[in-house]
């Protein structure tokens, strides 16, 4: 009998991020793409790599200082899993710089430039002059490192330069100094002839300017990468704000986990820099072109080479809520099952903001993880707050790298006269739920909005999400009782047609997966998540497998279940998409379970299914549930953005475009792409009476309905 908890059965969630990131490396080498969007992805790729660094890293450095040995199903010690990371991202360092330089050789022809001071003409260098007076002398901050003035503290990803100087008057007299850039400066500053050139590159030549009386000798740009993870004992906390806060100021003060360094950095300079900074050798990395690739969403974002990136999308807001009906009438006769951002968000902004302003509303609850800065859904609760209706809201002040905000509107929700709660003691609440209730007639009425993505109308644009919206007694007496626990005391927790965790999502989860495998090879899973992590669900997917399910899998990221091993997984097929849109939705379909179809707001990782408040609840409509059974099946057949898992740990790209008839392939991907985009408009919109649309995903016929999600060049490659 084969031991299901063999370490060889796992791949390390590490590693697998790691892949993950280097497939979005893979978007950013596509010459099928614009310019731009390749330029995107390797922004993309710079923040990802960031904030694992600052999480994931350092917390493997942790578990290694405290003696921790293994810490995962497949049995990797925390120094092993650094050792494989380090030398994974020296290697795919070199694909980062060759695809980099590419991709500005070819944007030189489109007239965009990335130039250094000195590669400019004379006019040019004038202009920087005169701007580095205006706007950079007084903000730059260089510090003289010497027996009087020690060596500065570095923020948490704290950029600048370190020079080596020579005394103009006494040659035997070298000296070594830095000069803080602080990120209010511009990462690169523009000329008009679309010529940009790094900031670092414009302070180097004025070092003169400010270390009077020495000569630059050399110098190399830098960065530092510090742990950035907030551990709070919140049952020694009186006051979760103040020791949230106070882990903020902490996050600038962690311990540094990785130095960047610029092109030609010398030993000495090295040396000098790495005696104060103390970072471990294999942390340390050389970049030739650009320091901080995150950096580069400020040429991405040049208005006047639009034509380098995709045609920009504009969701649809379609029947029956592109009528002036009242939300909640439409609501009171049907659910709503939207597919962000190819349906619009504005209809979730409208129930917050009808109810705001409804005289007989009286009630809104809502959880609030991430909701974006000028937040128009916030500002809507404030109004409701201002005029006495009764506003609940929980604000999850631990959404990691939204803390500061979060913290800003939770003030900014109490002073408005809100119930605001900042979380659950040793949880993060993660669910996405809101809850308005209303007088009508004699009684109340309550709605409701269950979804898979957060409350935030700027990444609705771009994330891919589901939203449910209800008037069904047993889903808002679930919601009412939600955030009841969530205000309250209770220690139960539990729902009647809801799932939440951390006590209900992952037994359900478990008995699902175990009920299709006593269904045999009748049995069919198709779950898409961003993660897929927790050894006990997959060690149910396994024995699923074993019995002859079909599983389809669709996980963007982190994956540790190990497909196609013979007697184990053979029947599991994994599959990640990586496009234009984040996908973000949280999907399960079982065949034989009742319902078939659930949402959720939970990855399937340890830490949503035991150690965080989430909601899953199941779409019993069968309109709806069609519909968004279509979208699955169409994303489990995608043969142009899917990357395939492979039983090694690695993953194999569908799209051939590679061949020898790479031309003539490309152009049928293109048509089988175009395709597949009116299939999914046809399962996205199932809306009109006339028939424009088929139904049945492989025999669906497009003809130009308006309301549709028709352009190509739009990115919506499912």
């Amino acid at each position: 009998m084969i031991n299901l908890k063999d370490p060889k059965l796992y791949i390390n969630r590490e590693l697998s991020w790691l892949q993950f990131n280097t497939r979005v490396l893979k978007q950013a080498q596509d010459r099928s793409q614009p310019l731009l969007e390749r330029l995107k992805f390797l922004a993309i790729y710079g923040t990802n790599l960031d904030e694992f660094y600052m999480i994931r890293v350092a917390g493997l450095k942790k578990l290694f200082t405290a003696g921790v040995i293994v810490s995962g199903a497949d049995r990797l010690t925390p120094l092993q899993q650094l050792r494989e990371i380090r030398g994974y991202l020296h290697k795919e360092l070199q694909v980062v710089e060759y695809t980099l330089g590419e991709i500005f050789k070819e944007l030189e022809k489109e007239g965009l430039f990335l130039k250094t001071f000195s590669s400019v003409n004379q006019h040019e260098r004038n202009r920087l002059n005169r701007y580095f007076y205006e706007n950079i002398y007084q903000v730059v901050v260089p510090i003289a490192i010497d027996a009087t003035h020690p060596f500065p503290h570095l923020n948490n990803l704290s950029f600048g330069l370190i020079v080596k100087l020579l005394d103009s008057e006494d040659e035997n007299i070298e000296r070594f100094g830095i000069v803080r850039i602080p990120r209010s400066l511009p990462r690169f500053v523009e000329l008009d002839s679309g010529t940009y050139v790094p900031i670092e590159s414009i302070v180097a030549e004025h070092i003169e300017d400010l270390f009077p009386g020495y000569t630059m000798l050399k110098y190399t740009p830098f960065r530092v990468t510090r742990n950035a993870d907030i551990t709070i004992e919140e049952e020694e906390a009186d006051d979760f704000m103040e020791i949230l806060e106070e882990g903020l100021k902490l996050r600038k003060k962690g311990e540094l986990v990785r130095l960047e360094l610029g092109f030609d950095t010398d030993d000495e300079l090295l040396g000098f820099l790495n005696r104060h900074t103390n970072v471990y050798k294999n942390d340390i990395y050389h970049f030739q072109n650009v320091l901080n690739l995150g950096s580069l969403w400020q040429i991405v974002t040049n208005k006047d080479f639009a034509h380098l990136t995709l045609p920009s999308y504009t969701p649809r807001t379609l029947p029956p809520l592109d009528r002036n009906d009242s939300i909640y009438s439409i609501l009171d006769k049907q659910d709503i099952l939207l597919y962000h951002p190819y349906e619009s968000f504005e209809p979730i902004i409208k129930f917050i903001q009808t109810a705001a302003k409804d005289p007989d509303v009286v009630s809104i609850r809502m959880t609030l993880y991430r909701s974006g800065t000028n937040s128009p859904i916030v500002q809507a609760l404030m109004q409701a707050a201002e005029s006495g209706k009764q506003v609940t809201a929980m604000v999850e002040l631990k959404a990691r790298f939204d803390e500061e905000n979060n913290v800003i509107w939770a003030k900014a929700l109490e002073n408005a006269g809100a119930h605001v709660i900042y979380g659950i003691p040793g949880f993060k609440v993660h669910a996405k739920a809101a809850l308005v209730t209303k007088k009508v007639g004699k009684g109340l009425k309550q709605y409701a909005h269950l979804g898979t993505g957060n409350y935030n109308p700027a990444t609705a644009k771009i994330y891919t999400d589901f939203s449910y919206m209800t008037s069904k007694d047993e889903i808002t007496n679930d919601l009412t009782r939600f955030f009841h626990f969530l205000t309250g005391f209770s220690k139960k927790g539990k729902l009647n047609k809801l799932f939440m965790s951390p006590t209900q999502i992952k037994p359900r989860l478990l008995e699902m997966i175990k009920n299709e495998a006593s269904k045999g090879d009748e049995g069919h899973i198709i779950v898409k998540v961003n993660s897929l992590v927790d050894e006990d669900v997959i060690r149910a997917l396994y024995k699923a497998s074993q019995a002859g399910v079909k599983i389809e899998l669709i996980v963007r990221g982190i994956c540790a279940l190990r497909p196609g091993i013979e007697g184990v997984s053979e029947n599991i097929r994994v599959i990640s998409i990586i496009g234009k849109y984040l996908e973000h939705p949280r999907v399960v379909y079982c065949k034989h379970a009742s319902p078939r179809l659930y949402i959720s707001s939970a990855d399937w990782m340890p830490r949503n299914l035991v150690r965080r408040i989430e909601l899953l609840n199941g779409i019993e409509d069968g309109e709806l549930a069609d519909k968004l059974l279509q979208i699955l099946q169409l994303q489990c057949s995608d043969n142009v953005l899917s990357h395939e898992l492979q039983s090694s740990g690695g993953y194999k790209s569908k799209y051939h475009k590679q061949s020898e008839n790479a031309g003539e392939l490309h152009q049928q991907d293109l048509q089988s792409c175009k395709k597949r985009e009116t299939e999914l408009c046809a399962a996205a919109c199932r809306t009109t009476a006339q028939g424009e649309l088929g139904t049945s995903v492989p025999n669906i016929e497009h003809k130009g309905d308006s309301r549709c999600f028709t352009s190509l060049k739009s990115g919506i490659r499912i």
